[in-house]
């Protein structure tokens, strides 16, 4: 069936209006085109729609039942604008972010605040969860964007990648455990004799420090292996080892005396934050949005 949808707008107008001339001036086209119009969708529907009189028109059985589907469509439609409306004004819409332990507490919950403060209405979804699974979550278009940590093992060609922060990785200590540790250079062979506390191999943290050691022919066998960084933090306070971690991590209890840092004669080299988008679609206005406000900070 050839019926144009502008025919069922007038045709809305024609109805609610009661007649050619009202409906006329409400779309601001001629008298004879809104009967034209009104034609063409008789002959395409092959009934009659309207009993036209002195007075103005009418709705026959059919047109009146065909009224409903068409007003019902074009309060739809109406709907549909207003909301895409908002979505451009950033009154409604949603981000869905994939993020470390490490990227969400000390990159982006300070943006996240500030957006939710300054757009309300925008709703953020945050998947906390590795490097890897934020990358796997990007790949099948269930978040905007990740935040994660390099190294990215297998870098795809349709992941953009954006550093935003420099990390460094370090080494701590409580002082009961290993206090005559304190201040003794530290060799990285002297480093892979002692317990250490590090993050799952499954992890982006894992490769990075495996990949330093092996810098040196040397490779780690971590006492623990944990899913979060701050369970590495609770290990190395009761006397259980040596906490692999980055700095954010562990600057408060380095600050408060509880923790302190090996004095490591090489340390890892110096890592970033990014951020990862997918090339090969577009982010919601919102997360467009967010987004620009996040890699602004690279520029600075």
């Amino acid at each position: 069936m050839a019926v144009d949808l502008e025919w069922y707008r007038v045709f809305y107008h024609v109805a609610r209006c009661g007649g050619i001339t009202r409906a006329a001036q409400e779309l601001y086209i001629s008298q004879p085109a809104v009967s034209q119009c009104i034609r063409q969708l008789e002959q395409e529907l092959k009934c009659s729609l309207l009993i036209r009189g002195s007075k103005g028109v009418t709705l026959t059985a059919e047109g009146r039942a065909l009224f409903q589907f068409v007003e019902a469509g074009i309060s739809e439609l109406s709907r549909g604008e207003q909301y895409m409306r908002q979505i451009a004004g950033l009154e409604e819409g949603r981000v869905s972010i994939g993020a470390s332990d490490l990227t969400l507490e000390f990159f982006l919950l300070e943006h996240l605040q500030a957006f939710h403060k300054t757009y309300p209405g925008i709703n953020i979804h945050v998947t906390n969860g590795p490097t890897p699974e934020a990358l796997r979550q990007l790949q099948a278009g269930q978040i905007d964007f990740a935040a994660v940590t390099d190294p990215i093992a297998e870098k795809q060609p349709w992941m953009q990648v954006y550093p935003v922060r420099p990390i460094r990785e370090i080494f701590v200590a409580s002082r009961s455990g290993f206090g005559h540790l304190e201040g003794v250079p530290i060799t990285p062979e002297q480093l892979c004799e002692l317990p250490l506390i590090c993050l799952e191999k499954r992890t982006s943290s894992w490769r990075f420090l495996s990949s330093w050691l092996e810098g040196y022919k040397l490779r780690a066998q971590p006492e623990f292996e944990l899913a979060t960084s701050g369970l590495i933090v609770q290990f190395a306070l009761r006397d259980m080892g040596i906490g692999c971690i980055s700095e954010p991590f562990a600057r408060p209890y380095l600050d408060s005396g509880k923790l302190f840092a090996l004095n490591m004669t090489e340390l890892p080299p110096q890592r970033n934050i990014c951020l990862v988008t997918d090339g090969r679609t577009a982010p919601s206005h919102a997360a467009e949005k967010l987004l620009e406000g996040l890699l602004a900070e690279s520029l600075q």
